[in-house]
């Protein structure tokens, strides 16, 4: 009789002892994952900061020319068009550590993103320069400057770009657009959208 009580007993235990194991099992930890955040990239009209530590000389402003370069002294000309601001730092610091200074240090300020920006000007109410974002339009931003003028010329609005360092200008029928008979018009960072005066 004390074997089966002392069976009794430990069947009585086992979901106790159970409830012990499972609550001192450690938990899988939620795996968090990481926001990807893209780095802004140097463009033409870009504006930036160099501090050459030690080197007053050459520690200055630059701006990114139309083709996507600066003119940096003792280097000469460098191609920033496309990097982040420490990649150009990197790049400055192994052009100078090449042959001009050793162990140099390189800090780089951006003080204008203007080629992650588009202008309007001419014949719209709120003339001005706006961020640019993905997928904006000609309409969006002549929206976002007030819409046109009473004398603005709305068919003879045309986008200046550059393309490859050269600036083309292409038309851009607006009115035509708002009526569906033409294409929209999608912006690129960097252009400058101008509005016309009408000769009537």
């Amino acid at each position: 009789m004390r074997g089966g009580a002392t069976i009794s007993r430990a069947l009585l235990l086992l979901p106790l002892l159970a409830g012990c194991w499972f609550s001192r099992t450690p938990q899988t930890p939620e795996v968090t994952h990481p926001t990807l955040v893209t780095a802004t990239t140097m463009g033409p009209g870009d504006v930036f900061e160099v501090k050459v530590y030690d080197e007053k000389d050459l520690s200055g402003v630059f701006r990114v020319s139309s083709t996507g370069t600066i003119n940096f002294p003792l280097v000469g000309k460098l191609r920033v068009e496309g990097l982040t601001s420490s990649a150009v730092a990197d790049l400055l610091q192994k052009k100078l550590a090449e042959r001009f200074l050793r162990n140099p240090q390189v800090s780089i300020l951006v003080k204008e993103y203007n080629s992650k920006k588009v202008s309007v000007f001419g014949q719209v109410n709120k003339p001005g320069t706006f961020p640019y974002e993905e997928g904006m339009t000609v309409i969006q931003v002549i929206s976002m400057a007030g819409g046109f003028s009473k004398m603005a010329a709305k068919n003879d609005t045309n986008v200046t770009r550059l393309v490859e360092g050269a600036e083309h200008k292409y038309p851009v029928p607006v009115e035509a657009i708002a009526e569906g008979k033409a294409k929209n018009f999608l912006l690129k960072p960097g252009d400058i959208i101008y509005v016309p005066e009408s000769i009537w």
